[in-house]
């Protein structure tokens, strides 16, 4: 999608997308996630959100495709905790490799613990 930017606010555990161009615009959508250092590095996105009056743009699917991108150029994998990131993952093998078990066991231990995470 070119009419948005999607910025890593990682202090803030957020990858939100902002209109283009607009760079103190108010967020059209983010995911929502957390950085998981064991049993392997991991991105651990728990929750998706796109403002309703900017539904059925793509921010969501674009916000997806990025956390995954951004993995791969970090070295890290994703464990997908929310449901419409994992549901896009299941719809985009290729640029979503499959967390393992012990990542999604952990993943989900280390979001029970601190529910402050979601």
């Amino acid at each position: 999608m070119s009419d948005i930017e999607i910025r890593d606010e990682r202090d803030k555990g957020l990858l939100v997308a902002h209109a283009a161009g607009e760079p103190e615009g108010a967020a059209l959508g983010y995911v929502q996630y957390f950085v998981l250092d064991a049993p392997e590095a991991a991105l651990v996105p728990v929750h998706t959100i796109v403002e309703p009056e900017n539904e059925g743009r793509g921010i969501a699917g674009s916000l997806a495709r990025e956390l995954y991108a951004m993995a791969a150029r970090e070295g890290v994998a994703v464990a997908p905790l929310c449901p419409f990131v994992s549901k896009w993952a299941a719809r985009h093998p290729g640029e979503a490799p499959v967390a393992s078990p012990e990542l999604m066991k952990a993943a989900k231990l280390a979001l029970a613990a601190d529910p402050a995470k979601w």
